[in-house]
């Protein structure tokens, strides 16, 4: 790295960190944790697009497409199939009940026990997830920095929990439009130096990516095992992008944090755009790896010298004798690099040799950027979610009766949270592949959680001892396959879970006594759109004044 290098990320560091300071001034309840609903629509859609893409799809996507196929590229049709039910039913619910939280709607629906159980999976999942988004993202920004990863995880950790701390929400959407800007701008420097020092030019990248190589857009063959196979990815897929923008308490936090519904629908909106531009610009990025190695196939040589991987290749000499031949396919190192399951090391390592001085750096502020929005974002939702789902509702006399003794506590919890999620960081590496057992723990809750939002808003039968077992239930199922089956691919997991809440919750209810409840009292989402307020089956209509009231 270069001094420049270096001035980059120091520059991005301290500005993220003058954020935090600058916003940190008259802080109340309703400034930390709604940013005073004051955001408006573009702040709104670029925080939930930085915030929801995480570190670990930054490394994933330029990885699948380098390493396989464009398959996962269909998420992007999934993730547009599923807007309008997040613009049309779930914004427009929370906004009209008023929610702090996503799971204050299922205590209005079925009954606070609902409403804890959804609440405390959501924190032990986020937990879970910042960890291994963590994890994953330093070891890249680790190798190319030349650093120790316990080292960036510590450090960008302490930045990301000071500006939260400081600042509140407000600070954490900025910061989050700034991490957008800075992944963009990095994917177009990548994407003009992969075409620069190909010499292959646009069309050559293509054909070469193309060349001898059938079903890398699409493949609908009928099989569990398949990676990024075409029903998983647009199956799957919807389903956890419903979960992650509809049911989710950092997306929804960032919704109610906007003037009105409306700002919020529109910033959705903007949301769909901004993936519309970074998925495609990171798939294109992989495309270019693959060509760029398959014409420079010696340049892969550092990455299997690293984890002492040169003598797969029968009859491959040492380092020096192969990095001295002339550049050409073969040997092929590419595929080497793909069969170890290392084609995420392909970018750095482009990084690391072709980038300019001050480049390199910005390829480190993206990485850092992404990493810390999965930090910052995740910790103040759970600290919401705490605060909220079960100090308020259920222990109000713990709450200070002064204002600002309630905002130290809560910045208090902040720095306690995101000190246990770093902690974990550090040490869910012995545990394997971190992307893997994230993607399937999120499924094998998000998608029972996600059945029981479902069900809430659609379902006027649903009760709370049926959508309880079938939570519950489907989640232990679910665990149950992916320790039995473990060569599926986990993207399937979230519609096995998603559909077995839903049956089991389904049949658990229609068995249970009515005891005289009226499913058309249910506060479904026709029931909320009509603007009536009937009482749930199985607790009240409206959350007690002592979890509601003064917010400010």
């Amino acid at each position: 790295m270069h001094v420049v290098d270096h001035m980059v990320v120091v520059t991005y560091l301290v500005f993220t960190l003058g954020l935090g300071i600058c916003f940190s001034r008259r802080q109340s309840r309703r400034e930390f944790f709604a940013a005073g609903g004051t955001m408006g629509w573009m702040v709104v859609g670029l925080s939930v697009m930085a915030t929801l893409f995480s570190s670990n799809s930054f490394v994933m996507y330029p990885a699948a497409a380098f390493g396989s196929s464009l398959r996962v590229g269909l998420s992007l049709v999934a993730f547009t199939l599923m807007a309008p039910l997040v613009v049309w039913v779930f914004i427009p619910v929370y906004s009209r009940l008023r929610c702090r939280t996503a799971y204050e709607y299922l205590e209005q629906r079925f009954h606070v026990s609902v409403r804890c159980l959804a609440s405390g999976l959501f924190i032990l999942l986020r937990i879970g997830w910042m960890a291994s988004a963590t994890h994953a993202a330093s070891l890249v920004i680790a190798s190319v920095a030349e650093v120790p990863q316990v080292m960036v995880i510590l450090s960008l950790g302490a930045v990301a929990i000071v500006y939260t701390m400081l600042g509140g929400l407000r600070a954490v959407m900025w910061t989050d439009v700034i991490q957008f800007f800075i992944f963009a701008t990095t994917i177009l420097v990548a994407l003009g130096l992969l075409v620069w020092r190909s010499g292959l030019g646009v069309d050559g990248i293509w054909s070469t990516y193309f060349a001898g190589r059938s079903q890398l857009v699409v493949d609908f063959s009928p099989s569990m095992t398949l990676k990024y196979g075409s029903w998983a990815i647009l199956i799957g897929i919807f389903l956890e992008g419903l979960s992650a923008f509809g049911a989710d308490q950092v997306a929804v936090q960032r919704y109610l944090a906007a003037r009105s519904e409306r700002t919020s629908q529109i910033g959705f909106g903007i949301n769909l755009l901004g993936m519309w531009i970074v998925i495609p610009g990171l798939l294109a990025i992989g495309v270019g790896l693959y060509s760029f190695y398959e014409h420079h196939s010696e340049q892969l040589l550092p990455i299997l010298e690293r984890v002492d991987l040169l003598d797969l290749e029968p009859g491959a000499g040492p380092v020096g004798d192969a990095a001295s031949q002339p550049a050409s396919p073969s040997p092929r190192w590419g595929d080497v690099v793909r069969a170890e399951n290392l084609q995420d090391q392909a970018l750095p390592q482009f990084v690391r040799v072709h980038f300019p001085p001050g480049m390199i750096g910005l390829f480190l502020a993206a990485l850092m950027a992404a990493v810390m929005s999965s930090i910052d974002s995740g910790i103040h939702s759970v600290t919401t979610a705490i605060v909220f789902d079960f100090r308020d509702r259920l222990l109000p006399a713990w709450r200070p009766q002064e204002a600002q003794h309630d905002v130290a506590l809560v910045r208090a919890l902040v720095v306690v949270i995101g000190t246990l999620a770093i902690t974990l960081a550090c040490f869910v590496g012995p545990l394997g592949d971190v992307f893997e057992v994230a993607k399937k723990t999120t499924a094998a809750f998000g998608g029972p959680l996600l059945a029981v939002f479902v069900l809430a808003l659609f379902f006027p039968r649903a009760r709370t001892v049926g959508v309880f077992a079938g939570a519950l239930a489907g989640a232990a199922i679910t665990m149950v396959l992916m320790e039995r089956c473990p060569g599926w691919f986990s993207v399937w997991f979230w519609p096995i879970g998603f559909g077995l809440a839903m049956v089991i919750s389904g049949l658990v209810s229609l068995v249970q006594p009515a005891r005289n409840v009226n499913p058309q009292e249910a506060l479904t989402y026709w029931t909320v759109m009509r603007g009536t307020s009937g009482a749930g089956q199985d607790g009240p209509a409206t959350i007690p004044a002592s979890a509601s009231a003064g917010d400010d």
